[in-house]
């Protein structure tokens, strides 16, 4: 089984990479702006990003947002984003291992739930989902979508 890490500064060239083969979203340009907004990423208190590498690549990421809570008797949220695994990786574990290892950071934080949201139609992707233990129709999701600047 895949083992997942922290991820680092210097793992972005490999992070841009991955997200170039992914169907989830392109990284941010140009490389500068990348560079800062990764810097920020990792300084960010109740931000993680996890890895899991397949040799000298990122197979697949994830980010755990940690945000505290009032409610809940005071224990925390938390939030899955970003999970991408390198299409020709799946299916190796790559991807379980980085979701396992936010969802043991996040009960060691005392979150009280990990939400996160599918946009994808694919029903594997779902499969996936719950196979880790997560579970659909609890909430129901609503977007809102930054306004058209120009209309």
């Amino acid at each position: 089984m895949p083992a997942a890490r922290f991820a680092r500064l210097s793992d972005l060239p490999s992070l841009i990479s991955l997200s170039e083969v992914s169907e989830v979203s392109a990284a941010a340009k140009p490389q500068q702006r990348a560079e800062s907004i990764w810097q920020e990423t990792l300084a960010q208190p109740g931000v993680c990003v996890f890895v899991s590498d397949d040799h000298d690549r990122i197979a697949a990421t994830c980010m755990l947002i940690i945000a505290p809570n009032l409610l809940r008797g005071g224990r925390r949220h938390g939030f899955l984003e970003n999970v991408v695994t390198h299409p020709e990786l799946r299916g190796q574990g790559h991807g379980k291992a980085v979701v396992r290892a936010a969802l043991a950071h996040a009960w060691a934080a005392d979150c009280h739930h990990v939400l996160m949201q599918s946009g994808r139609a694919d029903p594997r992707v779902h499969a996936f989902y719950e196979g880790l233990g997560f579970k659909p129709g609890l909430r129901v999701a609503y977007v809102a979508m930054r306004p058209n600047e120009h209309a």
